[in-house]
């Protein structure tokens, strides 16, 4: 089993910054792809970014380009989301998830339970 906890969200002003993790547990972090994902309510789940095994491989949904960044840390079994210039529509459930070749393959097993994020202006 792998277990994702998201931590790091909150409110935050439009054009400010927000950095969100994502801590795994369970079976062998450096095993995955991860993602994140974000939701707001009464909408369908939206790509933000992905991330290979290794670290070597990101794409970002167009949305956020330029302004998101994901990262991961083996050592901490954890990834990142920095996010930058953050506007009022990036309000959203922010999730992570993991899944073996995830990068091409788009599926993800594993999935955390979702942390807020609310931009304000």
């Amino acid at each position: 089993q792998v277990q994702l906890v998201e931590s790091g969200g909150g409110l935050v002003q439009a054009g400010g910054s927000l950095r969100l993790s994502c801590a795994a547990s369970g079976r062998s972090f450096s095993s995955y792809d991860m993602g994140w994902f974000r939701q707001a309510p009464g909408k369908e789940r939206d790509f933000v970014a992905t991330i290979n095994w290794s670290g070597g491989r990101t794409y970002y949904g167009g949305s956020v380009k330029g302004r998101f960044t994901i990262s991961r840390d083996s050592g901490k079994n954890t990834v990142y989301l920095q996010m930058d210039s953050l506007k009022h529509e990036d309000t959203a459930v922010y999730y992570c998830a993991a899944g073996v070749g995830a990068v091409t393959t788009n599926l993800y097993t594993y999935w955390g339970q979702g942390t807020q994020v609310t931009v304000s202006s």
